[in-house]
C-alpha cells in the first residue's frame, strides 16, 4: 500500500471549541450493539472485509473501492460480496449476498489514492432480498455536516474484525475538494463505515469513510460529502446503470488523466 502525497495542506487550520472525542467501545454483546445491526461487516469474496451500513430494506452504502481487487484493479464479481447485518462474535443478525452496485461515474480505482478518488469514492448495493428484521432498522442520511461539528463513526478494522466498535465522538477538522477530515479513529477495516451525526431523535449517517491519512503528523480519517452523491447514486440504480457479475460496458465510465495534486496529505487507504 503506497503512502501519497495530494493537495490537502490547509485542512488542519485550527478549529475551535472541538469537542473532547471518546475512544472507541465495543459493540461486542446484544446489549452494547443494540440500535446498531443496521451497520455490518461486507465479506468481499473472501479476500477481505469492509464496513457497510443498510439505509434502506435492500441497499446498503459503503465505499467505491470496497469493490475492487486491490491487485488486479479489477471489479470484485458482485455476487461473491456478502453483508452480515449486527456481526459481533461469528454471528449476524442477517446474511445477505449482493446482487448489483453503483458507483459515481468519475470514481477512478488505480493504485493512487488522490483527492478525486475519494471524494467519489461511494458505493450503492442492492441485496439479493431486503432485510424484513426488526432488530435491524436502516439508517436515514443526512446533510454533510459543518466544519467543528461533533459526529461518530462504527466501524470494523483489522483488530475489530469480530465485533464494531463505536466512536461516539470525533471532529469535522476541515472540508475541502469534497472530503471531510475527521479526527476519527479508523484503520484497516473501516473502510465505507458509517459517519454519523447525533442531532435530533436519531443517528443519521453524513459520510462514509475513504482513507485514513497524516496531515502534519496528525492522524486523520477521509470521508466524502455525502448528500450529492448518495442522490446522483439512487438515480443511476434506478435507471439501470450498475455494475452486475459482468458489467455491462456502459457502467465503465472512468474519467481518465484526470488532474492530480501533489501537496499536502499522505493517504492510506483503511
Amino acid at each position: 500500500m503506497r503512502n501519497l502525497l495530494i493537495g490537502l495542506s490547509l485542512v488542519l487550520a485550527p478549529v475551535l471549541g472541538l469537542a473532547d472525542e471518546t475512544r472507541l467501545r465495543s459493540l461486542d454483546t446484544s446489549d452494547a450493539g443494540r440500535g446498531w445491526d443496521a451497520v455490518g461487516r461486507l465479506d468481499i469474496g473472501g479476500a477481505g472485509f469492509c464496513t457497510g451500513s443498510l439505509i434502506a430494506p435492500d441497499l446498503v452504502l459503503t465505499a467505491a473501492h470496497c469493490l475492487y481487487d486491490k491487485r488486479k484493479g479489477a471489479p470484485i464479481r458482485i455476487e461473491t460480496i456478502e453483508f452480515l447485518a449486527g456481526w459481533r462474535n461469528g454471528r449476524a443478525s442477517a446474511y445477505r449476498y449482493v446482487r448489483e452496485a453503483v458507483v459515481h461515474p468519475d470514481y477512478v480505482y488505480d493504485a493512487e489514492v488522490t483527492a478525486e478518488r475519494v471524494r467519489n469514492d461511494v458505493a450503492l448495493l442492492r441485496l439479493q432480498r431486503p432485510i424484513q428484521n426488526t432488530t435491524v432498522v436502516p439508517f436515514q442520511t443526512a446533510d454533510r455536516p459543518r466544519k467543528g461539528a461533533s459526529v461518530g463513526v462504527v466501524s470494523y478494522a483489522k483488530d475489530r474484525s469480530e465485533a464494531p466498535a463505536l466512536q461516539e465522538v470525533c471532529d469535522v477538522m476541515g472540508r475541502q475538494q469534497g472530503i471531510l477530515v475527521m479526527s476519527c479513529d479508523v484503520d484497516f477495516g473501516s473502510s465505507g463505515a458509517p459517519v454519523f451525526t447525533f442531532e435530533g431523535d436519531a443517528p443519521r449517517i453524513v459520510s462514509v469513510v475513504s482513507a485514513k491519512a497524516e496531515v502534519e503528523g496528525t492522524r486523520v480519517a477521509l470521508g466524502t460529502q455525502l448528500d450529492q452523491l448518495l442522490a446522483f447514486l439512487r438515480d443511476e440504480m434506478a435507471a439501470g446503470r450498475v455494475m452486475t457479475s459482468q458489467p455491462p460496458s456502459t457502467i465503465n465510465r472512468i474519467a481518465v488523466g484526470s488532474k492530480r495534486n501533489n501537496t499536502g496529505a499522505k493517504f492510506i487507504r483503511p
